[in-house]
């Protein structure tokens, strides 16, 4: 039962709520009137606010929304009412809130004015400098009325208005997704990212805010000469976490751990003694690199290409592209090497060389190339033998190989001596005829007088001819320094015989007569 001393008035005002000027309170709409809605705060009597004060989704009978309360009685005895003010208190301590802690605050951009932009953040007036706006190459249809996240950068309490920075929440925004991702990252873990640079090591791939390195040797189980060969700027790609060091901020990626190794099993694969058919994917002085299959390349040594030829060059026996067939000689799964021969498939022809090429036969063979002491002769047989600079004149003076032989010249030549062992032949031109030594002994005996055409002079002696292709040597021990200074090539001079030397193929010279 109540208590009967206390009358309906006292009751009546213990149910009214106790209200002040200046407070927000939650009031529900009554009823909506064409310029005026009627709003119950649980006072003694209802507020009136206008309709203007509203957006049109929050015109609803029986909708609760917050109310700034600018007076408890108005001059008709009515409480006054703000929607509108109470939005703005809100909105205005959340921007303080956000100003002393920190927090991005989001807003959304109105219109551009000289040196910036206005922009709308909780409902408080703000100015966005051009500098700090961050819309560089942006247009202005996806910047007005658009929202954004903003740093707030300056509070000015006494105009309610303040300064933000896109720029800003942009850094911070950045700064919080790598933050993210390092705390997330794991390694095995598959990620996707984009690349973002090419260097000759490997690619930069950003990972949304964080770069790794895919570094060339995790691009491919295959052999990879450069990254451009695999990836180019701009692509996704789906990569793995190879290792994480937080300490120097770097990723190790890896594209081809996302794929079994089929190096495994390699030897019962490509055993040795087996026959492979593959594809040449590099061309190197020393060998060429044979593709098996997808990310198993073997290598053909240069030494490995013939049994007979000497290769001087491999890119003009073979191109990118070609397919081969060679043998496996080895196979080293550790260190993801395979050996290949291609002479492994044919007889060695130096087996028989000693038999079909006995010292002191003649044979035919073509000039196939030149070195500075002799010349490469090909054989019957593809076998090379060589022609050593000094057995290619009894008498002449060669200086180079060039001067007496043409690359492709057919030739008759001696076979000097056989070395199956170490692939080797060596042949004489000049053997092709009697050695003319012991006749030009014969014809040049000591003392003998002769004039003679100075055809070269050296530091050690001047060269003179006595008949075609035969040449003697002053030495510079035996002519005066005065008419060595004074010779030169075509002149003759006076000669004596001092020596002829049979095995060596020298006649020695005096102008001291």
């Amino acid at each position: 039962m109540p208590d009967e001393s206390i009358s309906l008035e006292q009751l009546y005002n213990q149910s009214i709520k106790k209200l002040n000027d200046g407070q927000i309170i939650k009031g529900r709409i009554v009823a909506i009137k064409p310029k005026e809605v009627l709003v119950d705060v649980g006072f003694k009597s209802e507020g009136v606010v206008s309709v203007a004060e509203f957006s049109s989704d929050e015109l609803e009978v029986g909708r609760e929304l917050d109310f700034f309360i600018e007076s408890i009685e108005n001059d008709a005895g009515m409480i006054s009412l703000s929607h509108t003010k109470a939005k703005q208190m809100q909105g205005w301590n959340k921007v303080v809130e956000d100003f002393n802690s920190g927090n991005l605050a989001e807003g959304k951009v109105k219109r551009k004015v000289k040196g910036g932009f206005l922009v709308d953040v909780e409902g408080v007036e703000g100015f966005l400098p051009g500098s700090l706006s961050g819309f560089k190459d942006m247009s202005e249809k996806d910047i007005i009325n658009q929202a954004f996240k903003f740093k707030i950068t300056k509070l000015n309490h006494f105009r309610h208005s303040i300064i933000v920075s896109r720029k800003e929440a942009i850094q911070r925004q950045r700064q919080e997704a790598r933050q993210a991702i390092w705390d997330n990252l794991k390694i095995g873990q598959i990620v996707t990212g984009t690349v973002k640079a090419i260097t000759d090591f490997g690619a930069f791939i950003d990972l949304g805010g964080v770069d790794g390195l895919l570094h060339i040797t995790d691009m491919s189980w295959s052999r990879v000469s450069h990254p451009s060969e695999i990836v180019a700027v701009g692509d996704k790609l789906e990569v793995m976490v190879l290792n994480i060091d937080k300490t120097t901020n770097k990723i190790a990626l890896g594209l081809k751990q996302r794929f079994s190794d089929p190096w495994q099993d390699i030897i019962n694969k490509f055993p040795p003694g087996s026959r492979i058919k593959g594809k040449v994917v590099n061309i190197l002085p020393y060998g060429i690199f044979v593709e098996i299959e997808k990310g198993i390349e073997g290598l053909v040594h240069i030494s490995e290409i013939s049994w007979a030829k000497r290769v001087d060059s491999l890119s003009s026996i073979f191109a990118i592209g070609d397919v081969v067939e060679a043998q496996v000689l080895s196979v080293d799964p550790q260190n993801r090497k395979i050996a290949l021969s291609v002479k492994q498939l044919e007889a060695n022809p130096w087996l028989e060389a000693e038999s079909k090429y006995p010292v002191g036969s003649k044979v035919t063979g073509r000039v196939r190339g030149f070195t500075d002491y002799g010349a490469f002769v090909e054989l019957d047989s593809n076998i090379e033998g060589m022609i050593h600079i000094s057995d290619l004149s009894w008498t002449r003076r060669i200086s180079h190989p060039q001067d007496v032989l043409k690359k492709g010249q057919k030739i008759e030549v001696v076979v000097l001596s056989v070395d199956g062992a170490n692939r080797r032949i060596s042949l004489g031109l000049k053997q092709m005829q009697p050695n003319p030594w012991p006749e030009i002994a014969q014809r040049y005996p000591l003392d003998s007088i002769l004039e003679a055409e100075v055809v070269s002079i050296t530091e050690f002696g001047v060269f003179v001819k006595l008949e075609d292709e035969l040449e003697g040597l002053v030495f510079s021990s035996e002519i005066e320094p005065a008419q060595m200074n004074s010779l030169k090539v075509g002149d003759k001079i006076k000669v004596k015989v001092i020596k002829v030397d049979i095995e060596q193929a020298k006649i020695g010279l005096s102008t001291k007569i």
